[in-house]
């Protein structure tokens, strides 16, 4: 049972991580291909971002308050919404009013979903099996990486109509993923002896407000700022890569190799991330992802070429690729069950806040000045995110600390 609630809760994050590259990191190919500038494609992004801060913690919320069989449907109901939605988009011929909200309504839906998956995780451990998240988590880069690269020669030869149905596929197998693991969850927890009620009795007398999260975790919230600046750069990478990309003489097919190479980088430290763990502690390794994520998006601002960007990509290996697990493990260790979830989101809402900035600034800074100033830009805020972290983060508490 061990293997095979891995292997389900593994391709969770793989069709997640793919309709993310498909839907998120081509909005801009999709939206210009359509008729959008970019100043109108941030302030979608911007405002689906938005959308996504205000649910998160509503969401995570009502999970906190849930079984494992609620959260799971609660996440499969938001997916039926998204697929719909996602379907729609091959409707739609130039810019309208109801194209742009209906991109909001996919982005912002979707994005809340994120804290509930990695929540999850340790959700599944309540059934006795232990859930290697690290390596689940890489399945969803190597998932990332592939249908970037492809997506982007799709586009190239087939045009933007290739982006709503690879999405509409990646959602619908996400789907039957949530109802897999479900059942064999159930069946774990059979088969070990646990009691699935019990626990959710014991987790709804440990839950706290989202009042009461805040005044316990204050210092934590105050890191969370360093995060949301890491991932404002994170951000533009992601929603402007294809106009970094024609800024140095490259195109689409370019973009999602760019793509695809800096999520398949991902995996090695992903895979591996257990075994880091028992040589670093997840506070070190949280200041070593921050630095990495300066230098990345240093090197993506120094970049002449599409060779050059290439490059830039290697520091994922101790950029994202580390800051993920760490701290979705970091936050797990520090807070108490009732607010694990509510814990997750608020690191998910971080760097929504931080793709929300982007998303507003980033296609104003480009049409009023270059994708190099942008870039000069999120190198300054990532420096600045990358000192508030190291400032706080040896000042929180442990859960057994308090």
């Amino acid at each position: 049972m061990k293997k095979v609630l891995n292997v389900e809760y593994a391709w969770l994050h793989g069709t997640h991580w793919m309709y993310y590259g498909v839907i998120v990191s081509f909005a801009s190919v999709f939206l210009l291909g359509n008729g959008y500038s970019n100043s109108l494609i941030g302030v979608i992004l911007a405002i689906a971002n938005i959308l996504a801060v205000i649910i998160q913690p509503l969401v995570a919320d009502l999970s906190d308050k849930s079984t494992v069989t609620r959260s799971i449907r609660i996440t499969q109901i938001m997916a039926g919404v998204i697929i719909i939605g996602t379907a729609a988009l091959l409707l739609f011929h130039g810019k309208t009013l109801l194209l742009s909200l209906l991109f909001v309504m996919l982005v912002g839906f979707f994005t809340s979903i994120q804290p509930l998956i990695n929540s999850l995780a340790f959700s599944l451990e309540n059934s006795k099996v232990h859930i290697n998240f690290g390596l689940s988590r890489s399945l969803g880069s190597i998932a990332y990486s592939v249908i970037c690269a492809v997506i982007g020669k799709l586009v190239d030869n087939l045009g933007i109509e290739t982006i709503p149905v690879a999405g509409f596929i990646s959602l619908g197998l996400f789907i039957v993923g949530l109802s897999v693991i479900n059942r064999h969850y159930l069946k774990a927890c059979r088969i070990n002896g646990v009691d699935a009620e019990i626990i959710s009795q014991k987790q709804e007398e440990e839950r706290i407000s989202l009042k009461d999260f805040a005044k316990r975790n204050t210092l934590f919230l105050a890191m969370i700022l360093g995060v949301a600046l890491l991932f404002y750069g994170n951000a533009v990478l992601n929603n402007f890569m294809i106009q970094i990309v024609d800024a140095v003489g490259g195109n689409e097919a370019d973009m999602g190799g760019i793509l695809g190479v800096m999520a398949a980088l991902e995996v090695p430290t992903m895979v591996f991330f257990d075994q880091i763990n028992r040589k670093f502690s997840c506070r070190f390794l949280l200041k070593v992802a921050a630095v990495g994520f300066t230098v990345k998006i240093f090197l993506c601002y120094v970049a002449k070429s599409v060779f050059m960007l290439y490059v830039a990509q290697s520091v994922q290996l101790v950029a994202f690729a580390l800051l993920l697990p760490a701290i979705v493990k970091f936050t797990d260790e520090i807070m108490e069950k009732g607010e694990a979830v509510k814990g997750q989101a608020m690191f998910t809402a971080s760097t929504t806040v931080g793709a929300v900035i982007a998303s507003f600034t980033g296609g104003w800074i480009m049409d009023m000045s270059s994708p190099s100033m942008l870039l000069l830009v999120s190198t300054v805020l990532s420096a600045l995110g990358t000192a508030i972290i190291c400032i706080f983060i040896g000042k929180i508490k442990g859960k057994n600390e308090i």
